[in-house]
């Protein structure tokens, strides 16, 4: 990605996207880093859900994590029935595909240039840092006797 802040916010809001999306287990999440290639976002990110009702319970998800981060959603397309929904939040946009229609689309190759971020690092939960006590802390006091 650029050395900027906006490209740090789309991955932000891409990990948001991620997690919320392997909660509702999205299938083949993908996200490209397109900023190199796109003037209209810095990242695309691709799932597969399992049937019609899948891909909405997916977007439905998606539209409340991206209300609670107060992101912008530029707009939802979703043709009835076809098996393909966009969700643009303008750094970050969103495609929702069923198996069949993802295969015959096959965007990836279409972006092949795009660098891929790997998926795994967006929905590691960071550890928190374990304090170690200090000497001081750590020594036991001996009872007087």
């Amino acid at each position: 990605m650029k050395k900027s802040a906006k490209p740090t916010a789309a991955i932000k809001l891409a990990q948001l996207c991620c997690r919320a999306l392997d909660e509702k287990k999205a299938e083949d999440l993908r996200v490209l880093d397109v900023s190199s290639q796109s003037s209209i976002t810095d990242c695309l990110i691709l799932a597969t859900g399992t049937s019609e009702p899948h891909l909405r319970a997916l977007r439905v998800e998606l539209e409340k994590v991206l209300d609670g981060a107060q992101a912008r959603i530029l707009g939802i397309e979703s043709a009835q029935e076809s098996g393909w929904t966009v969700v643009d939040a303008f750094d970050v946009m969103v495609h929702l595909f069923t198996r069949e229609t993802r295969a015959r689309f096959a965007l990836e190759n279409l972006w092949k240039d795009a660098a891929e971020v790997p998926v795994t690092k967006l929905l590691a939960t960071p550890k928190p840092k374990r304090k170690v006590p200090s000497k001081a802390k750590r020594t036991t006091k001996r009872k007087a006797s």
